[in-house]
């Protein structure tokens, strides 16, 4: 089967230019001038023609960050790989690399086998895994070393949460000077776990319970002094570092100095750091809040954190900008916390929305078209060794396909979003754009508001090193 699609502008890192596509089978198979002999003849012989006229024609966005079927807090997260990765494909996205989990006493190969087992035939659109370290020993980076010759070369570590996965600053060098030996690249939730516990502990005697308070407990200043120990640990490890779900300004000061030295140390934000705050939603009324509890937390709106993030995201002090969809219902999980913040599940789900939220920027000019394509495509697949098989539509690369329709509107709400939640966290905000058609690996599997994926339709990817370090 071959697929022509006409008359659309195609948007990649570089700047936006009209061309047609042709699709061979699963690949792009060549790009055409409009009206030239060459794309004529392509047309007349292709199997289906889509007409783009009106639209960009963009690569599938890679959210980098997914957490589907993640066990936390006494439940699960509530999109599994079929429903989640059927969600992202509504949205846009056609690849996510999801976080397998090592949880304390247990082998990283049995654990990884698990996530296997919980995605294989089940997604909708391709996948990859990354490996959470739950415990740095000897076992485990022996493993890291044999994962990063199989094609799983990213591996994350927390600083947070003591006795769930916290990991030590001893640990966490020993972790780094693997990957330096190795090529993988060490992804750091940076925030200061220990201090967190004392304040939360310190809150809910004082009787300080709701929902906002696991915000104002997981202080902006503890992210950055994470964010600035774990630069310095990756220095003496000679180690990249990714720090994910950045969410402060602070922080980001810490990954620009950084960065301005010539470290190598890059960082991601998400869609609710850019849109949410503490005060509106952490601390909505009654328990609705619960609904926003996520972690790193959202920031105060009395700041300058959204302005400064998305002038990280011009500057490329922030390379990447990912969903960490994490889901939970309200009712029967989120109300797991009621009583007591410190047992919300933290979670928020956003893997639908993040093409179309990072577009708003377009909308609004914080930045420009080549820019939210880098953002949400090119670069994160080039972070993760995925590039140039995703992330930009060349002769060659899989034929994953988004035609985006920048004249249409409309309102993100529960009502109309397909992930397993009971909730939107981004309820009311309007959208200016629309996915109106999604192909993966040159198959339709979203075209005017009809689904045609099916479950199993994703494969698994094997990943290649970082190419920012090759």
């Amino acid at each position: 089967m071959t697929t022509y699609i006409k008359n659309g502008t195609v948007i990649s890192a570089t700047g936006a230019t009209k061309l047609d596509v042709l699709i061979d089978g699963e690949i792009v198979a060549a790009v055409y001038q409009p009206g030239s002999t060459l794309a004529t003849t392509a047309e007349e012989s292709a199997s289906s023609v889509i007409d783009a006229a009106g639209k960009y024609v963009i690569p599938g966005g890679v959210d980098v960050h997914t957490h589907m079927e993640l066990p936390f807090g006494g439940t699960y997260a509530s999109d599994t790989f079929e429903s989640g990765t059927r969600a992202a494909a509504w949205g846009g996205t056609t690849t996510i690399v999801d976080f397998a989990v090592q949880s304390h006493g247990r082998q990283v190969r049995e654990c990884l086998d698990e996530w296997h087992a919980k995605a294989e035939g089940n997604c909708a659109i391709d996948y990859g895994f990354h490996m959470i370290i739950g415990e740095v020993n000897e076992a485990s980076l022996k493993e890291m070393t044999i994962l990063v010759d199989e094609g799983l070369s990213s591996f994350k570590l927390f600083m947070a949460y003591p006795g769930v996965f916290y990991s030590d600053d001893g640990q966490i060098l020993r972790a780094m000077q693997n990957a330096a030996e190795t090529g993988g690249l060490i992804m750091m939730h940076a925030e200061n776990g220990i201090a967190i516990d004392v304040l939360a502990e310190q809150a809910v005697s004082r009787g300080d319970t709701d929902p906002i308070y696991h915000g104002m407990v997981r202080r902006a200043e503890l992210e950055s002094e994470a964010t600035h120990r774990a630069i310095q640990l990756a220095k003496v490890g000679a180690a990249p570092l990714y720090i994910v779900h950045l969410s402060a300004s602070g922080a980001l000061e810490e990954v620009t100095r950084a960065r301005n030295n010539g470290a190598n140390v890059f960082a991601e934000t998400c869609p609710q750091y850019l849109y949410l705050n503490l005060e509106d939603h952490l601390g909505a009324p009654g328990f609705q809040g619960a609904g926003y509890v996520c972690s790193t937390p959202l920031r105060t709106k009395h700041e300058h954190h959204h302005a400064d993030l998305w002038k990280g995201l011009r500057t490329d002090d922030l390379s990447v900008v990912s969903t960490d969809h994490c889901p939970f219902c309200m009712k029967d999980q989120k109300e797991l916390g009621r009583d007591d913040f410190r047992a919300i599940p933290n979670g928020i789900g956003g893997v639908e929305h993040r093409m179309d939220l990072i577009y708003q920027g377009v909308v609004n000019g914080e930045i420009g078209l080549a820019r939210w394509v880098e953002l949400c495509s090119t670069t994160p697949a080039r972070m993760f060794g995925l590039y140039p098989r995703k992330g930009v539509i060349q002769p060659g690369s899989d034929a994953d396909i988004v035609i985006y329709d920048p004249n249409a509107s409309w309102s993100i709400s529960v009502d109309n979003h397909h992930m397993n939640m009971d909730y939107s966290a981004y309820e009311g905000i309007e959208v200016n754009g629309k996915v109106r058609t999604v192909l993966s690996r040159g198959r339709v599997i979203v075209d005017n508001d009809q689904y045609l994926g099916s479950k199993g339709d994703g494969q698994y990817l094997r990943r290649g090193l970082c190419q920012y370090l090759m």
